[in-house]
């Protein structure tokens, strides 16, 4: 392979138009939360929006620190030179964590949220609202429990997120393979940790919305859906970045290895909906169809939509190799799969809360438009206190020059 004279101290400069939009979409945020908060028949649907975009936030921060281990753990050398895009976002995760308690929490307090399992009378046999099914899970669905699952669940993958940032920082100062196989060691214990509890977390914050109904494959879908989330949010800040002058290393075999990801998960995200709905429908049991019931009667166009932007979209439009090497071709479909996923969670979170009540308006693009700005601000923030290259990994030379 040829030699390259990159600049391995290259410092992504967070300045200009993508500071100051950031900083406006905030902005819009905060002017929709407190549009909602301002009349009381708007609590629930704000508070709904809240922890779908929180609940986002965190999922692809924390998909940032799972995409982190996967490389050490795989000993892939093809992604050494893209790392420090998962790792900014992989830093950002305690914030996205401190923010979902806090919404889950209020939730919580003011009845706006978990109303299925958390409200008067529900677990005692006194009273006229006795919930015998949500009784029987009131061991799991109590408040206290639930809430310290979610603090020790999003903690640890917090600490370990910070953990691969930091030894990546020291083996930037230090070289060697000291670092290296740390990182290789907390990677596994990592994502032992995280396949199992993913499910888990994903059971308490989005099932347990519809207390009454339940999936063993739910947990699975959502980490596919945070998982492919997460890839298209690292291709399009890559290419970006890319298109502004940076990361000149980065070549079209860096993309269409991020591009095969997406469309190979894309297609696992359909077929672990699509087993869920298989089997719940053949099923026909009552307890389970009516998740479904809800979201044929009134989310119909979400429902159909959800599948056209998170299956449709990406397998057609990078079936075909030159599509995934082609930038904004990949940028397209990347953010398509986001808003795409946004759907997804809003048709897996808006009817266990404003139940047929629900709209699209100002709240629903305000807080969405906030949190992006967010995302945007902290993670590019991050992004820039650093170089943009893992100058001392063990494979980064076979990274820049990676060809397929």
């Amino acid at each position: 392979m040829g030699t390259h004279n990159y600049n391995l101290t290259e410092q992504f400069e967070f300045t200009g138009k993508a500071k100051t939009l950031s900083i406006i979409a905030i902005v819009v945020g905060i002017a929709a939360i407190g549009y909602g908060f301002s009349a009381e028949a708007l609590h629930e649907r704000t508070f709904a929006n809240l922890l779908l975009m929180a609940y986002y936030f965190a999922c692809v921060c924390m998909s940032g620190a799972f995409f982190l281990a996967v490389q050490f753990v795989a000993q892939a050398g093809w992604s050494a030179s893209i790392l420090r895009v998962p790792q900014a976002m992989a830093k950002v995760l305690p914030i996205a964590v401190v923010i979902l308690i806090v919404v889950m929490g209020l939730g919580l307090y003011t009845h706006n949220l978990y109303h299925h399992w958390h409200a008067d009378g529900l677990t005692d046999p006194s009273s006229p609202n006795y919930d015998k099914l949500i009784d029987g899970k009131s061991a799991f669905l109590n408040v206290p429990f639930f809430m310290a699952r979610q603090v020790i669940f999003l903690g640890v993958y917090s600490i370990f997120a910070l953990l691969l940032a930091k030894l990546s920082n020291n083996e930037d100062l230090h070289g060697g393979l000291n670092s290296y196989r740390k990182s290789f060691k907390y990677s596994c214990i990592f994502l032992v940790i995280y396949g199992f509890t993913t499910p888990i977390f994903a059971f308490d914050t989005v099932m347990s919305l519809e207390a009454h109904w339940f999936s063993t494959m739910f947990g699975w879908y959502n980490f596919a859906a945070m998982w492919v989330s997460s890839l298209a949010t690292i291709a399009i800040i890559i290419i970006l970045l890319r298109k502004s002058g940076y990361m000149s290393w980065v070549n079209n075999s860096h993309l269409h290895n991020l591009g095969q990801f997406i469309f190979g998960f894309s297609i696992f995200w359909t077929y672990v909906w699509f087993a869920q709905f298989l089997l719940i429908y053949y099923a026909n049991m009552p307890e389970e169809t009516v998740y479904f019931y809800i979201r044929f009667e009134h989310y119909e166009f979400w429902f159909y939509l959800n599948l056209i932007l998170n299956f449709l979209a990406p397998v057609l439009l990078l079936m075909d190799r030159d599509n995934k090497r082609q930038e904004n071709t990949l940028l397209a479909v990347s953010i398509v799969v986001l808003i795409g996923h946004w759907v997804d969670y809003y048709q897996m979170i808006m009817p266990g809360t404003v139940a047929e009540h629900h709209a699209f308006g100002f709240i629903e693009i305000g807080i969405a438009l906030g949190f992006v700005g967010l995302f945007t601000f902290t993670v590019l923030s991050s992004l820039s206190k650093k170089p943009l290259i893992a100058k001392n990994h063990p494979f980064l030379q076979e990274s820049l020059n990676h060809h397929l």
